[in-house]
């Protein structure tokens, strides 16, 4: 009896992770058959045509990708580095600790007078 309860239960589970995979696919695109593939083939050759006829300003960080997103800028070169902005980060909280540190010295002494 056991064993048919626990076999059950798999198969219920299974049925359940199934049902929420497919729906998560069809939600995406995957699952459709050939139609939603020759859909997404057309729609792909439409825009990589459309940025091919307009190549945007020619800066070299425009690049067409099927599905991808045209118009690409390059990155700002006055922009901090991952090093600086790390740096920045952990200025920050120390600045806030010790602010915190201060405030709850000041909230001691009133408390005390």
């Amino acid at each position: 009896m056991k064993a048919i309860f626990g076999v059950l239960s798999l198969l219920i589970a299974l049925a359940i992770v199934l049902s929420i995979a497919k729906k998560q696919l069809q939600a995406v695109g995957m699952v459709g058959g050939a139609s939603s593939i020759a859909t997404r083939s057309a729609e792909a050759a439409k825009q990589a045509a459309a940025v091919a006829a307009d190549p945007g300003d020619g800066d070299g960080a425009t690049l067409a990708v099927p599905g991808g997103m045209p118009g690409a800028v390059a990155a700002d070169p006055n922009a901090a580095t991952v090093p600086q902005q790390a740096r920045n980060i952990e200025q920050k909280v120390r600045d806030d600790a010790v602010h915190a540190m201060q405030q709850g010295m000041q909230r001691n002494e009133r408390a005390e007078h």
